[in-house]
C-alpha cells in the first residue's frame, strides 16, 4: 500500500482513499493482537474461530489490494509501451481509465472486507485479547549464530561407550550380522549418538565400508539398498530394478567388515526387513547395523536382542546444552544470575529432552532481558499436550518473530524428511511476500539468506547429512510446522481431496505418487488457492503426461494464485488463460515440454521467479518480455533459445540469470542496464547488434561464476578493458572462450591480458585462446585462493605458465596445447624460499599433446615439486619419450593411454601405487615393460590392456599374485586366459577377443580351472568361444556370470549348481547356439536372470525348471520371434518373483492369467516393443504390484488407456502406470 506505484495509480484513479486509510487502520489494530491470539487459541476455541475468521479476512484484503498493486503496474507498463508508439496522450488515459477495478464492483468488495474486520475488531475486548507491549516483540536484536555442530553434546559419553563396545565386540549369539537397536521418544538425541558413534576413530579402523542411510516413516525397500549403495561407493547409482540393486550391493558388501547406520525406522512388516537385508549377509563376519527407532517393536521384526534404550538428560546436562545455544558458554550466566535462575527452571520443565532444550536455547540466544526469560518459563504453553507436539517447541515457534513464524509455517508444505535447497525456499517465501526489505535497501535473495540462517539456529532446521547444500527439518519439528499452519497448508496425498478445508491456500503434492488428472481436478475446486506447488525427491522424479485441457481448466479456476509449477510434469503448452493470473509471483515450468510462451505472459507484472530449466523445446520467449519489471530469478538453462528479446534490457530489477547450456547466438542490447544482477553464468558475445564485451562493466556486483564466449569478437581491445573483470570481488568461478582460429595472436594475447579477474578467484578456465604465449597475471602470487586451472586448445602456446608458482592451487588440466614440445623450468616457476612448486596440487591432467616430446623434472627448481600429487593422468601424448617427476610420495592413482614412446624407466616408483591403468593401442610391450619395474614396489589392484599378446600375459611375473581385477579388450591373438595364474583375481572381462576360445589351454588337461575368488566374470564378443572347461569351473565365490555375443558357446560351464553355489546374477544375451542349462539346473541361490536373443534357449523353456530356484527375485526375457503366449504353463514363474520384464517379443499375442495369480510377491512388471500383444490378464494383476510400464505396444497401449481402455480396472489399483 506504501509503494509508488500503488499510491500514485490510486491518485489518478481517483480512487477511495478513505477506504484504504480505514482498511490500513484495521490491519494495524488486529496485526497487534496477533501473538496473543496464537497463544490463547490453544485452550480457548472461540479464540481460534476469530483467528481462522481474521485470515480469511485479510486474504481477501490482501488479493484486492493486489489487484490495485497489478493495475498500477499494467498502467505503468503500457503507459510506457504507448509513450514508446508516441500515442495520443489522450488515447492512454482512456486506456487506464478503462482498467479501473472499482468500475466493476471491487469498490463494494472491499467494503465488505472492511465490514468484516471491523466486526472481528470489536470482538477483541470479549475474547480478552490484548496487544503485547514493545519489549514482548520478538525478534528485535537476536543476532544469528553458525550452522548447528552435532558437536554440541553433553550427557552421551557413557551412551555413546555402551555402543561402540557392542560394536567393537563380537557377540557369539548374534551371528555374522548383529543389529543394535537405539531406542528413544522423539528429539531424544537417537540420531545425535548414533553420529557420534559413527565418527568415533575406533568405529572407523574397525569397519571397511560406513554408510549412513535416513529411513523415515516411507519405507521404501528400493530406495534404502539404492541409498546403501551410493553412500559405500560415493558414487551415484542408476540401476533401476531391485534385483540389480541387490546383487550390486551383494557384490560391493561380500567379504567386507561393514558398519550401516538406518536413522529413523518405523518399519513393521518382517518381509520389508528380509530383502532389505539379503545383500548385507554377504559382508564378514563382525559387520554391524544400527537403527534407530522410536518404537521396540522394531527389534522383533529385525531378530536382534542387542537393545539400547536411550534415556533423558539430567538437569545438569541439559542444563549445558540449553546454555550453550542460549548464552555459548554457560559460564557467562555468571554475569546475568538473574537469568540462570529463570533458566534453570526452563530447563527443568524440558524433562531432559535434548531437542527441547536446544531450541529453547537458541529462542533466548543472546537475549538479555529477563522479562523475555520468563514469559517463557510462564506460559501457558508448557501445560498442553496436544497430539505429539512438546510444549517447548510450541514455545519455540510462538516466540519466533512474525516474519520468521510465516516462513517455517509455509514449510508444512514439504513432505517428511524432504530435503530442500537454500535458494529453493527463499524463491518461494519471495513469492508469498514473507520477506521485508528493511529500509529497501537488501535485496530479497540476502533477506531469504538471512531469515534461513535464523531459523538454522533456532535449530528449527539443520543441514541434510547427504547433501551440505540443502536442509531438512527434525521429524518433530515438521509435525509443529504442520500443527501451526493448520488447515492453511495441506499436502495432497493421492484421493484424499476431501481433506482440503475452504479455509487452505496453500497445497503441495508429490508428482511421482498419483493420477494427476485426478489431483488437478481436486485441486480446481478450491478457487482460493494461493499456492499450487508439485515436489519431487530426487530419487523418485517420473515426468507426468498432462492433458493441455486439464491444465487449462486449472489456470482458469486458480485466479488467486501466488506460486504456480508444472515441474515434473509432461505440459506441452501453456494456453494464453495464464496471464489472467495477476497475483502470480513464482512460476516454474522446468522439464516440460513447452515450446514458447504466449505474450499473454508478459502480462503477468507481478512476476518475480520465472523458472524454464531443461525446457529443451523452447525456443523463444515473447517480444513484451520486458513488461516483467518485477522479474528478479530467470532460469532459462538448458533450453533451445537462440535469441533473447531486444526488451530485455527493461528488467532492470532482475538480480539472477542463469543461461547456461543454451543456444544463444548474442546477448541482447544494452545489458549494462541491468545493473542489479549478481548472478549471470554465461555472457555470449556475438558478430550482430548485440551487447560488447564493455557492457560487462556495469555490472558490478556479479557473484560466483562466470562464462564469456565468443571472445574471438573481442574488436577493440579498450572494451576488454572496460569490462573490468579485475573489480569483480565477488566471482569465484571464471571461464573464458574462443571458438575460431585467430589471423592475429598478438591481439588476442592483448585482449587475455585487459582481461585479468579479480585475485579473489578460486577456479579459471581458458578454452581456445589463440595467442602464442599467456598473459603476465597468469600464475602470478597475487592469485592466492586459485585451486583449480583448466587450460584447454591454446594449439598456439608453445610453453606453459608457471602456474607452480599458486600455492593454493589443487586441481590443474592441461588439454590439446600443439605448439608445446618441452615442459621445463617455464612451468614450475619461481617459487619463495622454502616453497615447493605446486605444493598443493593433488590432481594433474596431460591429454592430446600431440607434439610434447619431453617433461623435464631435474634441477633445483624441480626438486620436491609435487609433494601431494594424489593422481597424474598422461593421455594421448604419442611422442612423449623423456623423463617423469621421478619422486611423488603420495601418488595414489597413475593412468598412462595413448604414449607409446613413454620409456616406462621413467615412471615413478618409489610409492606402491594403488591404481595404475594402462592403455597401449600401437605395441605389444606394455606388459614387458611393466615387469621391468620392480614389482615389489607396486601394488596393481586393476590392470586394463588392448591387445596383450598371449606370451605378455606370462611375464608380468609376481604381479599376477596381486591382481585382482583384469580388463583385456580387443586382442587378436589371445587364445586362452591362464586363469590358474591369478589366484587373487576377482574380476575378470575379456571383451572383442576375437581368438579366444577358452579360459585354458585346450591341449593342458593337467592344469586345473579353479578360481577361488572370482565373483565377475564377463565375456562378450568373443565370437569363436565354443566352451568353459572340461569338467566345470570351480568359482565358489562366483556372483555374476555375464555372455554377450559369443555365437559359437554350445553349453554353460558343467555342474553349475554345485561348482557355482553364489551365483546371484545369470545373463545372456545373443548366443544363438545355446541349447540349455547344464545338468542338475542352475544355482539355488540365483535372484537374476536374463536372456536376450537366445533363440535356442528360449525355445527350450518349458524344461527351465524355474520354480526350483528358491531364491529368484528378477525375471528377463527378450528377443524372440517365435513366442505367442507367455509363460506357457502356471508353473514356469516362481512366486517368489519381485521383477519380470519382457520386450522385443514380435508375435507375442497374450500374456497367461492363470501364471499371475501366484505371483503374490510381484512389484514391477515391464512390457516393451511387442507389437502384437493385446491381451493381458483378465482379472486383476497381482495387489502387490506397484510398477507397470508398456512401452512401444499400440495395440495394448490404446486398451490401457486410463479411465478410457477396457483393460484399465485390471490396473488401476497400480501406484505408477507408465504407457507410451
Amino acid at each position: 500500500m506504501a509503494s509508488p506505484h500503488f499510491l500514485g495509480f490510486c491518485k489518478r484513479q481517483n480512487l477511495n482513499d478513505k477506504l484504504l486509510r480505514k482498511l490500513k487502520t484495521l490491519l494495524n489494530s488486529v496485526n497487534g493482537v496477533l501473538d496473543d491470539a496464537e497463544e490463547k487459541q490453544i485452550i480457548k476455541p472461540s479464540v481460534e474461530k476469530w483467528l481462522n475468521e481474521l485470515k480469511d479476512a485479510v486474504y481477501e484484503a490482501d488479493d484486492l489490494l493486489d489487484e490495485i498493486g497489478y493495475e498500477a503496474l499494467r498502467s505503468e507498463a503500457e503507459s510506457e509501451s504507448e509513450s514508446a508508439a508516441q500515442t495520443n496522450p489522450r488515447k492512454v488515459w482512456n486506456l487506464l481509465a478503462s482498467y479501473n477495478p472499482f468500475q466493476k464492483g471491487s469498490e463494494e468488495k472491499l467494503k465488505d472486507v472492511i465490514e468484516r474486520l471491523q466486526d472481528l475488531v470489536s470482538q477483541l475486548d470479549a475474547l480478552g485479547l490484548r496487544e503485547h507491549d514493545a519489549r514482548e516483540a520478538s525478534g528485535s536484536g537476536i543476532p544469528t549464530t553458525s550452522l548447528v555442530q552435532e558437536c554440541d553434546v553433553y550427557g552421551r559419553d557413557a551412551d555413546k561407550e555402551a555402543i561402540v563396545d557392542r560394536l567393537i565386540s563380537d557377540d557369539p549369539r548374534s551371528g555374522d550380522l548383529e543389529v543394535v537397536l537405539i531406542v528413544g521418544m522423539g528429539g531424544i538425541g537417537k540420531t545425535t549418538l548414533a553420529q557420534l558413534v559413527y565418527n568415533d576413530e575406533r568405529i572407523k579402523d574397525r569397519f571397511g565400508y560406513q554408510a549412513w542411510v535416513c529411513v523415515s516413516e516411507e519405507y521404501d525397500v528400493f530406495r534404502v539398498t539404492k541409498d546403501v549403495i551410493e553412500e559405500v561407493t560415493r558414487q551415484a547409482c542408476d540401476i533401476r530394478t531391485f534385483n540389480q540393486l541387490q546383487l550390486e550391493l551383494k557384490r560391493i558388501l561380500k567379504g567386507q567388515r561393514f558398519l550401516l547406520v538406518l536413522d529413523d525406522v518405523w518399519i513393521d512388516e518382517d518381509g520389508k526387513w528380509d530383502m532389505l537385508q539379503m545383500p548385507f549377509k554377504s559382508g564378514a563376519k563382525g559387520s554391524k547395523v544400527i537403527v534407530t527407532t522410536r518404537n521396540q517393536n522394531v527389534a522383533s521384526v529385525m531378530g536382534t536382542r542387542s537393545i539400547y534404550h536411550l534415556n533423558q538428560l539430567d538437569n545438569d546436562d541439559c542444563w549445558l546444552l540449553f546454555s550453550r545455544h542460549a548464552f555459548g558458554d554457560a559460564d557467562e550466566f555468571a554475569d546475568h544470575p538473574h537469568l540462570e535462575v529463570v533458566g534453570r527452571e526452563v530447563v527443568r520443565k524440558c524433562k531432559g529432552i535434548p531437542l527441547a532444550a536446544k531450541t529453547l536455547g537458541g529462542l533466548l540466544h543472546s537475549e538479555r532481558d529477563v522479562y523475555k526469560w520468563e514469559k517463557v518459563l510462564n506460559s501457558n504453553l508448557w501445560d498442553l499436550s496436544s497430539n505429539k507436539i512438546l510444549p517447548a517447541l510450541k514455545l519455540s515457534y510462538y516466540y519466533l518473530p512474525s516474519h520468521l513464524k510465516r516462513c517455517f509455517a509455509y514449510c508444512a508444505l514439504f513432505p517428511e524428511d524432504y530435503e530442500f535447497r537454500k535458494d529453493e525456499l527463499v524463491l518461494l517465501w519471495m513469492a508469498k511476500g514473507f520477506l521485508i526489505q528493511p529500509g529497501g535497501h537488501s535485496n530479497f535473495e540476502e533477506i531469504g539468506e538471512q531469515y534461513l540462517h535464523d531459523l538454522i539456529s533456532r535449530s528449527l532446521f539443520q543441514q541434510s547429512i547427504i547433501d551440505k547444500s540443502c536442509f531438512t527439518m527434525h521429524d518433530l519439528i515438521h509435525d509443529l510446522a504442520k500443527f501451526v499452519s493448520g488447515e492453511l497448508c495441506f499436502r495432497l496425498e493421492g484421493s484424499d481431496s476431501w481433506k482440503v478445508s475452504q479455509m487452505t491456500r496453500h497445497v503441495s503434492l508429490e508428482t511421482a505418487c498419483y493420477s494427476p488428472s485426478v489431483q488437478f481436478e481436486a485441486i480446481s475446486r478450491y478457487p482460493s488457492l494461493r499456492t499450487f506447488l508439485p515436489l519431487h525427491r530426487g530419487w523418485s522424479w517420473k515426468s507426468r503426461s498432462l492433458e493441455c485441457e486439464v491444465v487449462n481448466n486449472l489456470l482458469s479456476s486458480l485466479k488467486r494464485l501466488r506460486v504456480l509449477s508444472f515441474s515434473g510434469y509432461d505440459v506441452a503448452e501453456l494456453s494464453v488463460s495464464v496471464g489472467g493470473l495477476k497475483h502470480l509471483r513464482y512460476l516454474n515450468l522446468s522439464g516440460t515440454h513447452i515450446e514458447k510462451l504466449y505474450d499473454s505472459v508478459s502480462s503477468l507484472y507481478n512476476l518475480q521467479t520465472l523458472i524454464l530449466n531443461d525446457c529443451r523445446k523452447l525456443t523463444l520467449l515473447p517480444d513484451s518480455f520486458g513488461k516483467l519489471k518485477q522479474l528478479q530469478h530467470l532460469n532459462i538453462f538448458r533450453t533451445s533459445i537462440r535469441n533473447l528479446p531486444e526488451s530485455f534490457s527493461c528488467l532492470i530489477n532482475l538480480h539472477y540469470l542463469n543461461n547456461g547450456e543454451t543456444k544463444l547466438k548474442e546477448m541482447p542490447s544494452q545489458m549494462g542496464k541491468l545493473s542489479n544482477l549478481r548472478k549471470l553464468t554465461d555472457f555470449v558475445l556475438g558478430k550482430g547488434s548485440g551487447s560488447t564485451i564493455k557492457e560487462l562493466g556495469q555490472l558490478h556486483y556479479l557473484h560466483e561464476s562466470l562464462t564469456i564466449w565468443n571472445l574471438q569478437f573481442v574488436n577493440d581491445v579498450r572494451d576488454a578493458s572496460l569490462a573490468n573483470l579485475k573489480g569483480k570481488k565477488y566471482l569465484k568461478l571464471l571461464k573464458f572462450v574462443w571458438n575460431s582460429n585467430t589471423d592475429d595472436s598478438v591481439h588476442e594475447r592483448v585482449v587475455l591480458e585487459q582481461l585479468q579477474p579479480t585475485t579473489n578467484l578460486e577456479s579459471l578456465s581458458i578454452i581456445g585462446y589463440g595467442g602464442t604465449r599467456f598473459a603476465d597475471w597468469l600464475g602470478h602470487f597475487s592469485f592466492s585462493t586459485m585451486a583449480s586451472i583448466e587450460l584447454r586448445g591454446c594449439k598456439h602456446c608453445s610453453s606453459l605458465p608457471p602456474l607452480g608458482q599458486l600455492g593454493s592451487l589443487k586441481n590443474l588440466s592441461i588439454v590439446a596445447f600443439d605448439a608445446v614440445l618441452a615442459v621445463g623450468p617455464e612451468f614450475y616457476g619461481s617459487s619463495p624460499m622454502g616453497k615447493k612448486s605446486f605444493g598443493s596440487l593433488k590432481t594433474l591432467l596431460f591429454e592430446k599433446m600431440e607434439n610434447w616430446q619431453e617433461w623435464n623434472s631435474a634441477g633445483r627448481i624441480g626438486s620436491g615439486a609435487f609433494p601431494v600429487l594424489e593422481q597424474l593422468y598422461i593421455k594421448d601424448c604419442p611422442n612423449l619419450s623423456k623423463a617423469m617427476p621421478s619422486k611423488l610420495p603420495c601418488l595414489e592413482t597413475l593412468v598412462i593411454e595413448g604414449c607409446q614412446q613413454l620409456n616406462m624407466a621413467t615412471i615413478p616408483s618409489d610409492r606402491a601405487t594403488y591404481c595404475m591403468h594402462l592403455v597401449d593401442d600401437h605395441r605389444d610391450v606394455w606388459l614387458n615393460r611393466f615387469a621391468t619395474i620392480r614389482p615389489q614396489h607396486l601394488q596393481v589392484v586393476r590392470f586394463f590392456c588392448h591387445h596383450p599378446p598371449r606370451q605378455s600375459l606370462e611375464l608380468v611375473n609376481g604381479l599376477s599374485t596381486a591382481l585382482e581385477e583384469i580388463e583385456i579388450c580387443r586382442s587378436n591373438s589371445l587364445t586362452h586366459f591362464p586363469l590358474h595364474a591369478f589366484p587373487k583375481l576377482k574380476m575378470l572381462s575379456l571383451r572383442y577377443c576375437d581368438s579366444l576360445e577358452s579360459l585354458l589351454e585346450l591341449t593342458d588337461s593337467t592344469i586345473n580351472s579353479d578360481a577361488s575368488s572370482l565373483d565377475s566374470l564377463e565375456v562378450s564378443n568373443c565370437p569363436n568361444l565354443v566352451s568353459f572347461p572340461k569338467g566345470g569351473l570351480l568359482a565358489p565365490n562366483l556372483t555374476q556370470l555375464l555372455l554377450q555375443s559369443c555365437l559359437k558357446l554350445k553349453s554353460l560351464p558343467e555342474k553349475m549348481h554345485s561348482l557355482i553355489p553364489s551365483l546371484l546374477l545369470l545373463r545372456l544375451t545373443d548366443c544363438p547356439e545355446l541349447e540349455s542349462f547344464p545338468e542338475g539346473g542352475l544355482p539355488s541361490k540365483l535372484q537374476s536372470l536374463e536372456i536376450y536373443d537366445c533363440s535356442k534357449l528360449i525355445a527350450w523353456r518349458r524344461n527351465w525348471k524355474l520354480q526350483s530356484l528358491p531364491a529368484l527375485l528378477h525375471l528377463y526375457i527378450g528377443s524372440d520371434i517365435a513366442m505367442e503366449s507367455f509363460p506357457h504353463d502356471e508353473a514356469m514363474l516362481p512366486p517368489t518373483l519381485t521383477s519380470l520384464e519382457i520386450s522385443d517379443l514380435q508375435n507375442l499375442k497374450s500374456l497367461d492369467t492363470r501364471c499371475f495369480r501366484h505371483l503374490t510377491s510381484l512389484e514391477r512388471l515391464k512390457i516393451k516393443n511387442c507389437p502384437e500383444l493385446e491381451f493381458i490378464p483378465n482379472e486383476k494383476l497381482p495387489s502387490s504390484l506397484r510398477l507397470l510400464s508398456i512401452i512401444m505396444c499400440p495395440l495394448l497401449r490404446l486398451r490401457c488407456q486410463q479411465e478410457k481402455g477396457e483393460l484399465w480396472p485390471m490396473i488401476s489399483h497400480i501406484r505408477d502406470i507408465f504407457v507410451y
